[in-house]
């Protein structure tokens, strides 16, 4: 393993689309949601730790996760755990990680990623990632992993590459695309020129802390002057406090002209869905995915059912359902209206008064 090679796990996300069952007391990274069992969060670190030493490990998350954490995690120490006192989207929670380990190790190179995404192929990964980190230890680069797209999903980010190749397979990239239309999307996927983006980054610490004083200086200011080997908690409340809530794509990568895209196909899916769970699951031959253990499909198809409950649930004569039940909720919706969730939850938030946040 390389000394200077880190990882930091983004652990802040509510997961809104996966409710009823994914609550902020307890989000989507600490559900075993594919029935492994071990939790999302669990499965990402143990992947990480198979290729990067586990004191180079951190994990950054709001600090009422802390416990959730160390249950989850138990080998991990309570200092690699990064508390964020409130959430400001992913560049305020890269810079306060950057500058955190900056301080104990200014040659680090470092691979971020989400803790909730699914990969099936680990042992190609593990290559992928470490042919990522290799080419930003030795550039001055941005460097994103991108997905090879399967379909002309809406839900996505797209990188359009040069075709032209830097060493170890990467490309240079042209554009970046959040969310097309579908119509667009069948474009992207006809020219072949275009990938799915991950949100799994890799970079040398010099070259993003460049990178936040360039394009993103304000939060490069907030974050840059906190004394991390001493309490900073109190000055780092201050500095999310005052920290716009940006993402890294919008705040650095998209502004950049030195970015660059490692395309990749290692069974990944960002599980950010109810649709997404559906299509990494099991399926019976109708095409149903049932997971629960009191489940039962008559005359069903392109459906699925979630439950970690005793309750019986029978499903009879329908089609391309989502029903999900919790211990305060039930949702039936149509599978293919996903994107509208996140509209109904917070609309049904401020009706019942956070009761079912």
């Amino acid at each position: 393993m390389n000394n200077n090679h880190y990882v930091i796990i983004m652990a802040g996300g509510i997961g809104t689309r996966f409710w009823p069952v994914s609550r902020k007391s307890f989000p989507k990274q600490f559900m075993d949601i594919l029935g492994t069992g071990q939790s999302l969060i669990t499965q990402t670190y143990n992947r990480f730790s198979s290729f990067i030493p586990q004191e180079n490990i951190y994990i950054v998350a709001n600090e009422e996760y802390t416990d959730l954490v160390l249950e989850h995690i138990p080998q991990i120490k309570r200092e690699q755990i990064l508390e964020e006192p409130i959430g400001k989207n992913t560049a305020p929670c890269i810079a306060f990680a950057t500058y955190y380990i900056a301080q104990r190790n200014p040659n680090a190179v470092c691979m971020i990623a989400p803790s909730d995404h699914l990969i099936a192929n680990e042992v190609k990964f593990v290559e992928i990632a470490t042919n990522a980190l290799n080419f930003a230890a030795q550039n001055d680069a941005l460097v994103t992993l991108g997905i090879k797209p399967s379909r002309p999903d809406t839900g996505y980010g797209y990188i359009q590459f040069q075709p032209n190749t830097a060493e170890l397979g990467i490309h240079e990239v042209k554009t970046f695309t959040e969310k097309p239309t579908e119509d667009i999307a069948k474009t992207f996927i006809e020219s072949g020129e275009f990938l799915w983006n991950a949100g799994i980054f890799a970079w040398n610490l010099k070259t993003i802390m460049n990178r936040f004083e360039t394009n993103l200086n304000e939060v490069h200011q907030l974050f840059s002057e906190i004394d991390y080997l001493n309490n900073y908690k109190t000055i780092l409340e201050k500095a999310y406090g005052q920290s716009p809530s940006i993402s890294i794509d919008y705040g650095i990568l998209e502004k950049d002209k030195a970015v660059f895209v490692l395309p990749a196909d290692f069974g990944w899916s960002d599980l950010g869905t109810w649709k997404s769970l559906w299509e990494v699951s099991t399926q019976d031959a109708q095409q149903n995915s049932l997971i629960g253990k009191n489940v039962k499909a008559f005359d069903t198809k392109n459906s699925l059912v979630f439950t970690q409950k005793e309750k019986l649930i029978i499903l009879n004569g329908v089609d391309n359902l989502v029903v999900v039940e919790s211990d305060d909720a039930i949702l039936i919706m149509n599978k293919d209206r996903e994107q509208e969730l996140r509209g109904i939850v917070n609309e049904v938030k401020e009706k019942y008064k956070g009761k079912y946040n």
